[in-house]
């Protein structure tokens, strides 16, 4: 009917600046190449650096009905999304969940930002922070004052690892909150970053090869690093590392 699902590339945004490419940009030469008389809308997608379902809708009051309907289902305690990730490092437990607030913090500054909204989705940077150093930091235990004053949003993912092989694994992921950078940065509480994280990865270290956390003040973001035995399989130079993309992919959606 009025549905359309896409397989996004990871680095394509659903919207971006005038004159850059963003899947936006390019619906209208989809329209013309399906065929459609409509305009197409889109009415869930993965964050930039994600890959995976795309969904589309030519008729406006689908693609409102759906939209409630992934809020709605997040509200009732219900998973409506499923991701895949491979990570750098296999989980202590094979299922659980990662539960921790998430903020906005500005870069350098230990003071939480105010302000700043974030949209429906998985991904979206806020807009009131356009150009501001900020970073996504757990709150493990927010109050009830900035939780109020939304400061601090309370998120929940749930984990499974499907599969894990050289000291990495293929996990399921299923958020019932939407946070920007939330997946990423519940991974690196499970101390298992995203292979290809590069501006969250850097805030899990290692000693004599056992992970620990660190603080975002204490762990500046670079290129993930990775071992020799791992470059190696990839086929990877340690220079070529810094393209290395974000392996988090959209791979299930529920739909009513």
């Amino acid at each position: 009917g009025a549905l359309l699902a896409l397989n996004k590339p990871p680095g394509l945004p659903i919207l971006g600046r005038p004159g850059d490419l963003s899947l936006d940009v390019l619906l209208p030469a989809l329209r013309r190449r399906l065929g459609l008389d409509a305009d197409l809308h889109v009415v869930k997608a993965p964050a930039r650096e994600y890959s995976g379902l795309v969904l589309l809708s030519s008729c406006y009051h689908t693609t409102k009905k759906l939209q409630q309907f992934f809020t709605d289902a997040r509200w009732r305690g219900q998973y409506p999304a499923t991701y895949r990730a491979i990570t750098v490092g296999v989980p202590a437990e094979v299922e659980g969940e990662i539960s921790t607030g998430l903020s906005w913090q500005q870069q350098g500054d230990r003071a939480m930002v105010r302000g700043c909204q974030w949209a429906g989705g998985i991904g979206h940077t806020p807009g009131s922070a356009e150009g501001c150093a900020l970073q996504v930091v757990p709150v493990p235990a927010p109050g009830r004052r900035s939780l109020a004053r939304k400061d601090v949003k309370s998120t929940l993912t749930r984990y499974r690892v499907l599969s894990a092989v050289g000291g990495c694994a293929l996990l399921q992921l299923q958020p019932r909150t939407a946070f920007p950078e939330q997946l990423q940065v519940h991974l690196t509480l499970l101390l298992c970053p995203a292979l290809g994280d590069h501006k969250h990865s850097s805030r899990v270290g290692r000693v004599l090869g056992v992970p620990f956390f660190l603080s975002p003040e204490s762990a500046p973001t670079h290129t993930q690093v990775l071992d020799e035995e791992l470059l190696s399989r990839l086929g990877l130079s340690p220079r070529q590392l810094h393209h290395l993309p974000l392996h988090i992919h959209l791979q299930e959606l529920v739909l009513p």
